[in-house]
């Protein structure tokens, strides 16, 4: 099954073990997320070192393991959806989320209830929806 995968999966999984870290880590899942997902993970390394007591080695290791199974989409290669993205995203942060999986026509992983109500362009699946289908 391919999956747009929301950051906020991956936080979530990096924080605390989880159902979601070893989905992430599931040969029947092909996980995608827009490149800047490499960015936020960076930009909030400090505050998830402290959250997982893990040392900035093991959070190297981690993102380089996210690297392996989550295969990183520029943007370029999405943009014609963003227009219609936006337009149905509930939150602005999903724009990209939502593009991406119109491009690659399949649905998103995301907890945000928002964002699996208030649209139906793109089906998304939390995570208790991905335990009952895996």
């Amino acid at each position: 099954m391919e999956l747009v995968i929301d950051a906020n999966i991956l936080f979530s999984a990096l924080i605390k073990k989880s159902v979601a870290a070893e989905l992430i880590f599931n040969e029947n899942l092909k996980l995608y997320a827009p490149d800047f997902f490499i960015e936020e993970f960076i930009k909030y390394q400090e505050l998830i070192i402290k959250k997982t007591h893990r040392t900035e080695g093991e959070f190297i290791q981690i993102l380089h393991c996210l690297q392996e199974v989550i295969t990183s989409v520029p943007e370029e290669e999405f943009s014609e959806h963003l227009e219609e993205a936006e337009k149905i995203s509930p939150d602005k942060k999903d724009i990209s989320y939502l593009a991406l999986a119109m491009k690659l026509k399949c649905a998103v992983w995301s907890n945000d209830r928002l964002l699996k109500e208030k649209q139906k362009k793109v089906v998304v699946y939390s995570t208790e929806d991905l335990l009952r289908i895996i």
